[in-house]
């Protein structure tokens, strides 16, 4: 891996009122010949290679350090900084400790970053899950559960989490005005959000009228291309540029930068 080739891009989370309240951090990859490539791209390599943990890390740190930045202004002091973590990822036996030990090197809020989970991590072994959400919970990290309603959730699973946010998936949400099916799942997910006290956030939102029918059935939080698409930080107008280029490029990275290299021609691979 080498330097200046990763960088985060982040997507407006908007309210009922269409006010900034946080971001999805993003990861791209600049790659040298192909250009700039999505996680879908290159994330199931790193995985396969034992890279995920040195590129979490790397995200984390670059979340942290942007949240730092905007702390230091009363604008932007309340925005949070949602990020992915993948299943190898979250069942390291060090997952925890790592992650507490990067929030507290850089001194950020743990309050205002949002762990993202799909089901697929959620439910491998849920006494495990619950055990590191509760370690993490307590000193102030949020979770939130991506992509709800597309897989296999337990009920009595879900209540048993210290989750503070549903994500309606994207494919209920485009159809929600055509299709009843999905604006009765829609209208469920929002109810039982609400009903265990937990943010209910809409994915996928480009028009309008998608946002009015979720404002008007209790939805109070919104992800889309209506607010905005990903982007550098520098793309949201806050007037305040992101620190990751040149803070997140420090010595730690040169043990993960040498793992890659030991793969051969993995940069025509992803």
């Amino acid at each position: 891996m080498r330097e200046g080739q990763f960088a985060l891009h982040y997507q407006p989370q908007v309210d009922e009122e269409k006010r900034l309240v946080g971001v999805e951090a993003l990861l791209r990859w600049q790659h040298p010949n192909r250009g700039l490539l999505s996680p879908a791209e290159f994330i199931p390599f790193a995985e396969e290679k034992g890279l995920i943990n040195s590129l979490g890390q790397w995200v984390l740190e670059a979340a942290c350090i942007q949240l730092i930045t905007w702390s230091l202004r009363p604008e932007t002091a309340h925005l949070t900084i949602a990020i992915n973590i993948s299943a190898r990822e979250f069942c390291h036996p060090d997952f925890v400790a790592r992650m507490l030990a990067v929030v507290d090197r850089l001194g950020a809020d743990p309050r205002k970053l949002i762990l993202e989970f799909t089901e697929r991590v959620m439910f491998g072994t849920m006494d495990e899950t619950i055990t590191k959400m509760t370690a993490l919970k307590a000193r102030g990290v949020c979770f939130s559960l991506d992509d709800f309603g597309i897989g296999y959730s337990s009920l009595a699973y879900l209540k048993s989490m210290p989750l503070d946010q549903l994500k309606i998936d994207r494919s209920f949400v485009r159809d929600l005005l055509t299709n009843p099916a999905d604006a009765v799942i829609v209208r469920t997910i929002i109810a039982l959000g609400q009903s265990l006290g937990m943010v209910v956030l809409a994915e996928g939102v480009e028009t309008e009228a998608q946002r009015s029918f979720l404002v008007n059935h209790g939805c109070r939080a919104y992800q889309g291309f209506l607010f905005g698409r990903p982007g550098p930080v520098e793309d949201l107008g806050l007037g305040v540029r992101s620190n990751q280029a040149t803070d997140c490029s420090t010595p730690k990275m040169a043990k993960p930068r040498a793992k890659w290299k030991q793969s051969a021609n993995w940069q025509d691979r992803v």
